[in-house]
């Protein structure tokens, strides 16, 4: 297969696991810099697929809404798995990523997302993992929102919270903001908050 000018070649593939999340065993040799080919590799893929996350922003009142959930991924590694981050869900088969960002929204943090704006689209652990997000600035009206949401069965525990942005990058600069995607949207803002305000007053 052909990816941007550079070649390589999926030798063999064995499904591991298949349950929330599925995991496969790749056998696979790639094009080399220096020329001819890498001996073949064996590496473990977990599946992740497409999933979208969004930044909810008020620029009237310049603030953001955050949101905190326990994360099975942090719980060995952190004192505290409660991790605060944005509004995110998997791709679903029919959606488009704009249908992701407005029903995740509304799931996550009850918010209704009256613009949005692409930030990114990136791999965020590509090493080991097929998952790739597209990122989104959403405006919303934050005035009421707050508090716990979440699908009852998918057991979601989620609670939103609407801060300032001087607060969300206070918390950023303390290391109190872990996750990766949050972490990207927050610098984002950082960078661009002054024009989003200045087209809306």
């Amino acid at each position: 297969m052909k990816s941007t000018g550079k070649m390589f070649e999926v030798i063999e593939e064995e499904p591991i696991y298949r349950g929330f999340f599925s995991l496969s065993r790749i056998r696979f040799r790639h094009a080399l810099f220096r020329g001819g080919w890498s001996e073949p590799l064996d590496r473990e893929l977990f599946h992740r697929g497409k999933s979208v996350a969004v930044m909810p922003y008020d620029p009237v009142a310049d603030r953001v809404v955050l949101i905190e959930q326990f994360r099975v991924g942090a719980m060995q590694v952190s004192g505290d798995p409660w991790l605060l981050e944005i509004v995110a869900g998997a791709v679903e088969e029919g959606e488009s990523p704009e249908d992701v960002a407005h029903r995740e929204a509304r799931e996550e943090a009850g918010c209704e997302i009256h613009e949005l704006i692409r930030i990114a689209e990136f791999f965020p652990t590509p090493g080991g993992c097929s998952e790739k997000i597209t990122l989104y600035c959403g405006i919303v009206d934050s005035h009421g929102l707050g508090g716990i949401h979440g699908l009852g069965e998918e057991h979601e525990d989620i609670l939103a919270s609407v801060v300032s942005f001087d607060q969300a990058i206070d918390w950023l600069d303390q290391g109190r903001i872990e996750a990766a995607i949050p972490i990207i949207g927050l610098q984002w803002l950082a960078l661009n908050r002054g024009r989003l305000r200045a087209v809306r007053e």
